[in-house]
């Protein structure tokens, strides 16, 4: 939403068009040059950083609506994106101590006690995975800002924003071990060096230097391409690339890494 109008229309009828009571909320990991990061935004009323969320349309799956929220904030169509986890606990999104007062100075929206938004919501966590160069950040009408952070620098979150940002971390490092993933954030071709570093930085660990990227080659993962990256005298290392049929059947079936 990124009109006044629409806010009060949200705010007014729109669980006719939003299921009430259930939400998603999104952890968008971002890797460029070996730092990965998340993205957040900044609530007005709180305000606090939190993650990017939004409820689901009416005539929506979950994965169309976890897109169309990721979308909304990077830009970006068809995030790699996998469910990790809902939220349910009956005070975590405080809908009992919301401020009225401030979202009125704000808004000038009157919200009623029995508003469809002032009651328990559960929230289904999905994570994103993206290259962070081809991301275009934006807030909407509650938010004021929208911005990546360092994953080991985070700010202090909002509602239970901390626990989903270390559950969705803790899966998607369990995931990186059964589906293949880099292929839109290395480019087209890329070293053995420049892979293993993604996936260090995505892990947040060490991997053995020369097991690590033999297991992408047998797997089948990894082409060997005639060229090499001239880096300076004596230093060619060859460039590889992802065999899509490989690795589109691996996003799809699942594979071992470890």
């Amino acid at each position: 939403m990124k009109s006044l109008s629409e806010l009060q229309e949200f705010f007014k009828d729109g669980y006719l068009h939003y299921l009430p009571h259930i939400s998603i909320d999104c952890a968008i990991f971002g890797y460029h040059e070996g730092e990965l990061k998340i993205l957040l935004v900044k609530n007005k009323i709180i305000p606090h950083w939190c993650l990017p969320g939004g409820f689901i349309k009416r005539e929506e799956g979950l994965d169309e609506a976890a897109g169309r929220i990721s979308k909304e904030r990077t830009g970006i169509k068809n995030l790699f994106l996998k469910q990790f986890k809902t939220f349910g606990d009956p005070d975590r999104n405080g809908y009992r101590s919301f401020n009225k007062d401030r979202f009125f100075k704000l808004t000038g929206i009157n919200i009623h006690a029995n508003s469809w938004l002032l009651d328990r919501t559960a929230s289904i966590g999905f994570y994103a995975i993206t290259d962070i160069s081809h991301a275009s950040p934006e807030a909407d009408i509650l938010s004021s800002e929208c911005a990546w952070f360092p994953i080991d620098n985070l700010p202090k979150l909002a509602f239970d924003h901390d626990e989903m940002v270390k559950e969705a971390l803790l899966t998607m490092r369990v995931h990186l071990y059964h589906y293949p993933i880099g292929k839109n954030m290395l480019g087209e071709k890329f070293t053995l060096k420049e892979i293993q570093l993604f996936y260090e930085t995505m892990l947040g660990k060490k991997l053995n230097a020369s097991n690590f990227p033999n297991k992408l080659i047998s797997l089948g993962l990894l082409e060997k391409l005639d060229e090499k990256k001239s880096i300076g005298a004596h230093r060619s290392p060859t460039f590889y690339k992802f065999n899509s049929k490989v690795y589109g059947r691996a996003l799809k079936d699942g594979l071992v890494l470890a």
